[in-house]
């Protein structure tokens, strides 16, 4: 597939989301979890988002609880949680997997466009990122532990 716009997820409520509705912006790909030591990058990915969002930025959420079980709420759940803690508006989707046989396709393109450290495709934890290009296309990936204000300056220069 060539670009992130092949792609579709389901939102939180359960609706089918064609990537392409996001052509043309730039986009912060993240798998979350709510009780995760890095859930608190959630208000620094709102931040970006309402920093940028005019300018054509889009921060996609998508809930994983197959590190240490951190996101174990059903979807409902997982939206109160975001709102109400960190004031999330960017879109979320329904809990996926990111590795594995039950990978979600989205992630099986994004680690093989960007292979983490020694080329291992592999997600490691929650909070991986992917940083997309208004083309649709991988530039970059960063580590759980990067924070979001981290990338601001990558986002700055896709804008």
């Amino acid at each position: 597939m060539a670009s992130i716009y092949s792609f579709s997820a389901r939102s939180l409520a359960g609706e089918p989301v064609s990537l392409d509705r996001y052509q043309g912006k730039v986009l912060l790909v993240v798998n979350t979890a709510s009780e995760c030591g890095f859930t608190p990058q959630y208000a620094g990915l709102q931040k970006l988002y309402e920093d940028y969002e005019g300018r054509g930025l889009v921060v996609l959420g998508f809930p994983c609880n197959q590190f240490g079980k951190q996101e174990p709420g059903d979807a409902e759940q997982i939206g109160s949680f975001c709102e109400k803690n960190y004031g999330v508006t960017f879109p979320m989707f329904e809990k996926i997997d990111v590795n594995g046989a039950n990978a979600h396709p989205l992630y099986r393109w994004l680690t093989e466009e960007a292979p983490g450290v020694l080329g291992l495709e592999a997600i490691k934890w929650n909070f991986t990122k992917f940083l997309v290009d208004r083309e649709g296309n991988v530039v970059k990936r960063y580590a759980p532990v990067t924070k979001p204000d981290a990338i601001a300056g990558d986002i700055e220069k896709l804008l």
